[in-house]
């Protein structure tokens, strides 16, 4: 993993959009998705190379707000949870030649767990990596433009958006936050009750 991050942030082999850029927009369709439980743990996280620090508490806050600001937009009729692992970060630190540009970067494995269910979704967690937002700041890297806690807003807005994009993918795919016919007749993603019989007199 550390070898991997250190060639994402030496290089910037990821490129990344702005994360937060379309939260006032209506969010994707996501079939009957509603995020209920939104855990987070760092414990094992690792500080990349070149990077400043981050406090266990601070990667725990920073991913879950940013997942709370995403997800919180879905108003579906089952819920849905998210179990996700802090795993790796590098925050960008001045003071490093020009020449390396290093970049900032965020590593999470995400599992979501359905409700209902009981069960995972996904068997093996899905690993995600983003960098930060490549924008005039990132020509000499975020170290010079940002202090810590931003670039960490801006890797976990990054983040929740991979997320988002993976969970569209899973859904168009494996079918995922599609409810189940019961007892009616499933009009697009909602499932309506059959009305009842007219009484003749």
């Amino acid at each position: 993993m550390m070898r991997l991050m250190f060639g994402l942030v030496l290089l910037g082999l990821l490129g990344a959009c702005g994360g937060a850029a379309d939260l006032e927009e209506a969010p994707v369709p996501l079939g009957d998705f509603r995020l209920e439980h939104n855990i987070v743990v760092a414990s094992k996280a690792t500080k990349g190379p070149l990077s400043r620090d981050a406090s266990e508490e601070q990667l725990v806050e920073t991913v879950k707000a940013a997942m709370a600001q995403r997800f919180g937009r879905y108003q579906g009729a089952s819920r849905y949870h998210f179990g996700i692992s802090v795993e790796g970060y590098v925050l960008a630190q001045p003071g490093v030649p020009l020449v390396l540009a290093p970049k900032s970067a965020l590593i999470l494995n995400v599992t979501v767990w359905d409700d209902a269910a009981g069960a995972k979704l996904n068997d093996e967690p899905k690993q995600i990596t983003v960098l930060e937002t490549f924008g005039a700041g990132s020509v000499i890297g975020s170290g010079f433009t940002l202090n810590a806690q931003e670039q960490l807003d801006q890797l976990s807005q990054n983040a929740a958006k991979a997320v988002e994009r993976y969970l569209v993918k899973q859904q168009a795919e494996e079918g995922w936050f599609v409810p189940d016919p019961v007892d009616g007749t499933v009009i697009g993603t909602l499932t309506r009750p059959l009305p009842e019989p007219a009484v003749v007199n």
